[in-house]
């Protein structure tokens, strides 16, 4: 096996793991008629953890484009859950927060992924997610480093 051989496949794992995520979440979003997308849910996800951050912290946080973040943004003030407001420090810049509306849904949908997350737990284990965990944050704290 050719050097970085092991590690290019680990990067492939890491994200093959990512999409089936995605997948997964996606398919629970649509069996809950949750009318959003995995996208939609990052950014509410985000908001639902700290509100009144600028779109370029978001996109950052999501790791989506800006253009790709716009798009989002605008399908979700479609549906009344985020509003975004000028920045009172730099005009430039648009904070975003939730609506009433928004804060609703995070009460609904949040037993839904409640209970995903309760799903996946069982099915991998506790004591291996503990080992993931644990192995890469190594891994990202290596990368940090090189």
């Amino acid at each position: 096996m050719e050097k970085g051989e092991e590690f290019r496949e680990l990067m492939q794992q890491v994200f093959r793991t990512r999409m089936a995520f995605r997948r997964s979440m996606q398919r629970t979003l649509k069996r809950n008629k949750t009318g959003i997308t995995f996208e939609m849910l990052q950014v509410l996800s985000s908001l639902w953890h700290e509100q009144g951050i600028t779109q370029q912290e978001l996109a950052a946080r999501i790791c989506k484009d800006k253009a790709c973040l716009t798009s989002l943004m605008n399908n979700l003030e479609k549906k009344g859950y985020v509003c975004r407001k000028e920045d009172p420090n730099d005009r430039r810049n648009k904070r975003v927060y939730l609506t009433p509306e928004g804060e609703e849904f995070r009460r609904k949908i949040h037993p839904i992924l409640n209970q995903a997350y309760a799903q996946a737990e069982r099915t991998i284990g506790l004591e291996s997610i503990g080992i993931i965990i644990s192995e890469l944050k190594m891994v990202c704290n290596a990368l940090e480093n090189v």
